[in-house]
């Protein structure tokens, strides 16, 4: 059976983890059809979903799009994170605990279903990757990552978080247009990026995060770009 709960009632869009039937009894026909598929939002909280159950996270190359919760008649796997149209999919594995050391010449950002499907330390071990941080999503490493599951970028700055400082390193660095990502450090993304007033010919990613739980920026580019 495949259920595709309603995330809207009366017009209106339900609140997160809410849904028409709700999710409890959706998982309670699996007690009388074995084969159940349920879909859900892409928020939906981890923990909802029984031990027993799979819970799939599904990506349209990197836009999270949708989650799937599969019965244990179905399960294949704890959790797991599908990058589409190319079915790349990532499964949960024991492994050994991944180091955390400091960013290098390659930073990857991983895909948002791995994330939300909790297998970042999975796809570094298939890397060989380290964590720039115990608690941050960004993955490390002395070469290119080609992967699916994440977007590689060449680190051409690296250092303490200093914000009145990062227009004089743009412009040294001839960057003229940025994209900003932030995790783990707070800020004003638009107000930051409006200050900028950047004018160089090349594009780049600034990433606002920790390392070593110390606020940290870090300039990067395309892996193609010199």
């Amino acid at each position: 059976m495949f259920i595709d709960p309603a995330r809207r009632s009366g017009g209106r869009r339900l609140r997160a983890g809410e849904s028409e039937p709700p999710m409890r009894w959706c998982m309670d026909v699996a007690t009388r059809v074995a084969a159940v598929g349920i879909k859900a939002a892409p928020g939906i909280a981890r923990d909802t979903v029984p031990g027993d159950w799979e819970l799939e996270f599904v990506a349209v190359g990197r836009d999270l799009k949708e989650a799937m919760a599969w019965s244990p008649a179905l399960a294949t796997a704890a959790r797991r994170a599908t990058i589409l149209p190319g079915g790349h999919t990532l499964t949960r594995r024991p492994g050994a605990k991944v180091p955390v050391r400091a960013p290098s010449e390659f930073l990857l950002d991983p895909n948002p279903a791995v994330t939300r499907a909790g297998l970042v330390e999975e796809l570094a071990r298939m890397l060989d990757a380290w964590k720039i941080d115990e608690r941050i999503a960004f993955l490390a490493a002395d070469v290119a990552m080609d992967t699916p599951f994440g977007r590689t970028l060449r680190v051409i700055d690296s250092a303490p978080w200093n914000q009145k400082q990062l227009p004089g390193r743009l412009r040294a660095l001839d960057i003229g247009a940025a994209d900003i990502r932030r995790r783990g450090l707070a800020g004003d993304v638009g107000q930051l990026h409006r200050g900028l007033k950047l004018s160089g010919a090349r594009k780049a990613t600034i990433v606002m995060t920790r390392v070593h739980d110390r606020p940290w920026g870090l300039i990067c580019i395309d892996i193609d770009q010199t």
